[in-house]
């Protein structure tokens, strides 16, 4: 990982609201922590740790978290805010369940911070089960969709 990654996970955290943010890529875990005086305009640090990973057991299993044993894959929740299933309450949903998904293509909106964050697959699948009901509260990390790779 590089300076501009970092860079780029701590603007992440400011426009979030992010107090913690702990990421692993590459065999390698940064975990990013601002620290304040307890104002509520932030003028602490953010401090920047780093851990190789070098057992490749490990690595193994945080992979098959991910997917599940009958190679369907969950797209997880990329911030913490509410999930929505279209774009306003008249409005088509994004994605249905037995719907064909292309890389690219938006399948819900997160809210965060007034913000109305697109989600879009990463993959082509087919979606099997949507598994968080519409404006309902989702956490970094959750699974929202679960996708059978095509």
């Amino acid at each position: 990982m590089n300076i501009k990654e970092i860079k780029e996970m701590v603007n992440l955290m400011n426009e979030n609201g992010l107090v913690e943010l702990e990421i692993e890529k590459d065999g390698m875990r940064i975990r990013l922590k601002k620290t304040s005086s307890g104002t509520e305009s932030y003028g602490g640090t953010i401090m920047v740790e780093r851990e190789r990973i070098a057992q490749p057991a490990k690595a193994e299993a945080l992979v098959s978290t991910e997917i599940i044993p009958s190679k369907n894959v969950e797209i997880r929740a990329p911030m913490v805010g509410t999930f929505y299933r279209s774009s306003s309450p008249e409005a088509p949903p994004y994605a249905e369940t037995g719907q064909i998904t292309e890389p690219g293509q938006v399948i819900c909106i997160i809210e965060a911070m007034k913000l109305m964050n697109e989600i879009k697959s990463e993959i082509k699948g087919r979606i099997i089960e949507i598994l968080v009901d519409n404006a309902e509260p989702v956490e970094f990390g959750q699974a929202m969709f679960l996708i059978e790779p095509l």
